[in-house]
């Protein structure tokens, strides 16, 4: 039987194909891969946002790709998440982190926007920073320029990244679902501990 509460997966990212398969649009990523995993699709709704639902480990979820690009989010989660009642608790955001090595992976809780300014929409949208994010490592550009770092988000995965990608967008879906299934706080141990003994710089290939 199905938790009668709703959970969302909201992944952030930019619309449009120039940028479908860059760093910024890791959240996108991300959730395209758990609905091809439970064989969802996406439709548009009136809150402009690509919306999935279905059962994912025993779980209601919708699964969210917001249209209103990265520094307008907040807008179309905060209007699903009032329109189906989902607590903030319930509500997990992926997204890419500049400060995270690629392919390392934090599940937190309660945390600021650190500058993204996604999650800043996100939380000024509803008020309160109370609910569960992935971060997804893409690393910084080794001249931390302001255009530098723009084009750093938004350009597509290159060298070992690209060769190694799949493996990132599988281990932060499993968290995803891992978070559904057991829990944020078990999700935290697990991913944040093989986080934290990997001695490789934080690459999980």
């Amino acid at each position: 039987m199905a938790d009668s509460q709703i959970y969302m997966v909201t992944g952030l990212g930019n619309p449009g194909k120039e940028y479908s398969q860059t760093r910024h649009n890791m959240g996108f990523i991300v959730v395209e891969e758990l609905a091809r995993r439970y064989t969802l699709s996406f439709t548009h709704s009136r809150f402009d946002a690509d919306v999935a639902k279905g059962i994912i480990q025993g779980k209601q979820t919708i699964l969210v790709k917001p249209q209103s690009y990265m520094n307008r989010s907040g807008y179309p989660v905060q209007k699903i998440s009032s329109y189906f009642k989902i607590e903030t608790g319930n509500i997990i955001i992926v997204h890419d982190e500049l400060d995270l090595p690629f392919g390392r992976i934090m599940v937190v809780k309660d945390r600021g926007h650190g500058g993204h300014n996604g999650i800043r929409s996100v939380i000024d949208a509803f008020g309160t920073k109370n609910f569960i994010r992935i971060r997804v490592g893409v690393g910084r550009p080794q001249q931390k320029k302001g255009d530098n770092i723009t084009g750093h988000v938004l350009g597509k995965f290159a060298g070992d990244e690209q060769k190694n990608i799949d493996h990132v967008i599988k281990t932060t879906a499993d968290a995803c679902v891992l978070i559904l299934s057991s829990g944020v706080n078990t999700a935290m141990n697990s991913v944040n501990s093989y986080n934290r003994h990997d001695r490789s710089g934080g690459v999980l290939y």
